[in-house]
């Protein structure tokens, strides 16, 4: 996951990873610009960041656009499913999305639709998450047994 560049070459659609610990990133699409600065549409929560680790929930979160280095200034580009889904029409399809999901609430749920997957179903129209699959089998089998102890 080691970055190539700091300011990579963007195109509107393109998927922009923010590394933000040795376990995840955030990622956003980027839009393109506006009187010069590049923006960037992601998913990001409304609740404070204590609400969030119970239960890896956020009923209150959105997509906004903003500012691309206002998330950070080291990203790259991953247009991680370009091998396997066709990327969508940006004018046509991605953004007319964004801009329908601007303003409305989302439910942001670390495993089923965090800014991953709301980043490869702009771009893809597929929800995928690869830092989430990765993890997630790992803490499977931790699950699996509490499950059978009738612990969870």
């Amino acid at each position: 996951m080691g970055l190539r560049s700091s300011r990579p070459q963007l195109f509107p659609g393109d998927i922009v990873e923010y590394p933000r610990n040795k376990y995840f990133s955030h990622f956003a699409v980027f839009y393109g610009e506006r009187d010069g600065v590049p923006y960037v549409a992601h998913l990001t929560t409304q609740d404070s960041d204590s609400k969030l680790p119970l239960f890896g929930r956020a009923l209150r979160s959105e997509v906004k656009l903003e500012p691309l280095e206002l998330l950070g200034k080291k990203y790259k580009v991953n247009n991680m499913l370009d091998d396997s889904f066709p990327p969508r029409d940006f004018n046509a399809v991605v953004k007319p999305a964004i801009e329908d999901l601007l303003g409305h609430e989302v439910t942001f749920d670390i495993l089923f639709h965090n800014s991953e997957h709301q980043a490869t179903l702009l771009r893809y129209g597929v929800k995928k998450s690869a830092q989430i699959e990765m993890i997630y089998k790992h803490i499977m089998p931790a699950w699996k047994t509490l499950f059978d102890q009738n612990l969870l």
